[in-house]
């Protein structure tokens, strides 16, 4: 039996996802992240861990509940996404002179039979949604385009040679280029610093507020705003010329107060306005031989060829439900939401955020928990590393821990009892604080020297944090420090991003925590304190 999904359940489902966030909707119970991982992309010591081949190409993401949990393994740092950060967005369209746009047509579809068709002109698309029938200008002002110029001569429009500029609410020309462009809104500057790219630019946040409840509050339902002359015809007369106009030509279909006003030229038509009437889900010019009101509100006798050859034709263009600009998101197709994200590396205000590693994921993750697993993470920034607090106090043969070098990514151990080892990786070390920052995957089982357990860290003097690939010594955790900032020998106080509790903290986040709904596989991108990532992910429905 043949069905489809249609766009309104994309958009639907869009609405659904937004309204999903805390502070948005009824239905805002839940908590959304982004965040950066795998900082040891071709490390394939690591079962299921990491890929011989990442970069040429880079490995598509798997989805799997065994994935997953890897996905958990190699996370980083997390950042909260608020309803400020999350916008309904649409393929970018830009103004440019001489461009052939398509117009807003209620009947594009696609083929129902090997001859029924009716594709958009110019994108040869079989749906509104995927033409370009909208405009986004050089002032960042959004417009539909209700008339592109069509005539029989033109059937396909015409080029756009005028920049809209107006703000009215009403329908207007930017020239005469035969183009009417229906203003819809304008992108405000704090929505194109976050959601304007190159690809897309974001809807209004909440359609009908203080910053367009006028274009909203403007649309009438089913009033008509363009009729396309498809056929000028031939032989029509005004009175006894060939040229003339007549005016409250009515439109015919199941709504009220539409007409037309006709100019005549040469015995065809030349141009027509309208007058939109209401409540219209049908309807059709009635062009017949009567008398109309003439142009210098006298009556006319307009003359029609009996002919149906040489009668003209029109196509009266019902707008969307509720007319021009009432439902925003319905009008042009918001069913892709961006969300956005910044990475500073301001470590007073962010400490989570680690520098001098590498991330080659990019994600999402829905409700995951504290890492007691009581409540949901809440906080603006989180961390999935486990850190340690070491010190040179007490060590085998060192005497600062800026003499000790911990290698990114490099392997870290401490033995924990008869036969059983505690084996990390080392996700940031900072010598100064003493601070080192380690993240433990699964399947270091396949290394033949580690126990098959995964292991934690001990705060034991005669347990030292090993580094089998650097020179300089082993530190030992530092037991006594419980605190979340600590003091360097400059006499810098250093805010940490955890709490540390006899040297050692737990991350934020509970491992395997909540739902990963989205996944980027990326080259890997080396963190510095000289950049700043700002993440600005598209879901398209």
């Amino acid at each position: 039996m043949p069905a489809i999904i249609t766009d309104q359940y994309r958009i639907l489902n869009a609405e659904t996802f937004i309204d999903s966030f805390v502070g948005i909707g009824t239905t805002g119970n839940n908590n959304y992240y982004t965040f950066l991982g795998h900082p040891n992309p071709k490390n394939v010591q690591v079962k299921n861990y990491g890929f011989e081949n990442w970069g040429s190409p880079i490995p598509d993401p798997i989805d799997s509940f065994s994935q997953e949990n890897f996905y958990h393994d190699s996370m980083l740092f997390l950042k909260k996404v608020t309803s400020d950060d999350v916008r309904r967005v649409i393929p970018r369209i830009n103004w440019q002179s001489n461009s052939i746009y398509d117009m807003y047509r209620n009947n594009y579809h696609g083929k129902n039979s090997y001859t029924d068709q009716n594709l958009t002109p110019q994108t040869k698309s079989t749906t509104l949604y995927g033409s370009n029938y909208y405009v986004v200008t050089s002032e960042f002002k959004v417009y539909i385009c209700i008339n592109n110029g069509s005539d029989p001569l033109n059937p396909d429009g015409a080029k756009s040679l005028f920049e809209p500029t107006h703000t009215n609410t009403a329908p207007q020309p930017a020239g005469d280029d035969g183009y009417l462009w229906k203003y819809l809104f304008s992108v405000s500057p704090s929505d194109i610093v976050k959601f304007v790219t190159s690809k897309y630019i974001p809807l209004p946040k909440k359609w009908g507020d203080a910053t367009n409840e006028n274009i909203k509050n403007a649309a009438v339902d089913g009033k008509i705003e363009t009729i396309i002359v498809k056929d000028a015809g031939t032989g029509i007369s005004v009175g006894s010329t060939d040229a003339g106009t007549v005016s409250q030509v009515p439109i015919s279909g199941d709504g009220s107060g539409g007409s037309a006003t006709v100019k005549i030229k040469g015995g065809s038509v030349d141009s027509i306005t309208v007058v939109g009437g209401s409540n219209y889900t049908y309807a059709n010019l009635r062009f017949i031989t009567g008398t109309y009101v003439g142009e210098n509100g006298n009556n006319v006798e307009l003359g029609v060829p009996a002919s149906t050859v040489n009668q003209p034709n029109f196509e009266v263009v019902i707008p969307p439900k509720g007319g021009h600009g009432s439902d925003i998101y319905r009008e042009l197709g918001g069913f892709r939401v961006m969300l956005y994200s910044k990475y500073d590396n301001n470590v007073d205000d962010a400490p989570d955020y680690v520098i001098g590693n590498d991330f080659s994921r990019v994600g999402i993750i829905k409700n995951p928990q504290t890492f007691t697993g009581n409540t949901l993470l809440n906080s603006t920034t989180a961390t999935s590393l486990g850190a340690l607090a070491l010190t040179s106090d007490g060590a085998a043969g060192v005497s600062t821990t800026s003499q000790v070098t911990y290698a990114t990514n490099s392997i870290i151990k401490q033995t924990v009892g008869v036969g059983s080892t505690a084996v990390a990786y080392v996700a940031s070390w900072n010598p100064e604080t003493g601070i080192l920052k380690y993240y433990q995957p699964v399947g270091f089982s396949t290394l033949a020297s580690y126990s098959y357990k995964q292991l934690d860290f001990i705060a034991d003097d005669n347990a030292p944090i090993i580094n089998a690939n650097a020179a300089g010594g082993d530190l030992i955790i530092n037991k006594s420090f419980n605190d979340d900032s600590i003091s360097t020998a400059s006499g810098k106080n250093v805010a940490l991003s955890q709490s540390f509790i006899t040297g050692m903290a737990n991350p934020d986040i509970k491992k395997y925590s909540g739902d990963i709904i989205y996944v980027d596989n990326r080259a890997p991108i080396t963190r510095s304190t000289s950049q700043k990532e700002e993440i600005k992910i598209v879901i398209e429905f």
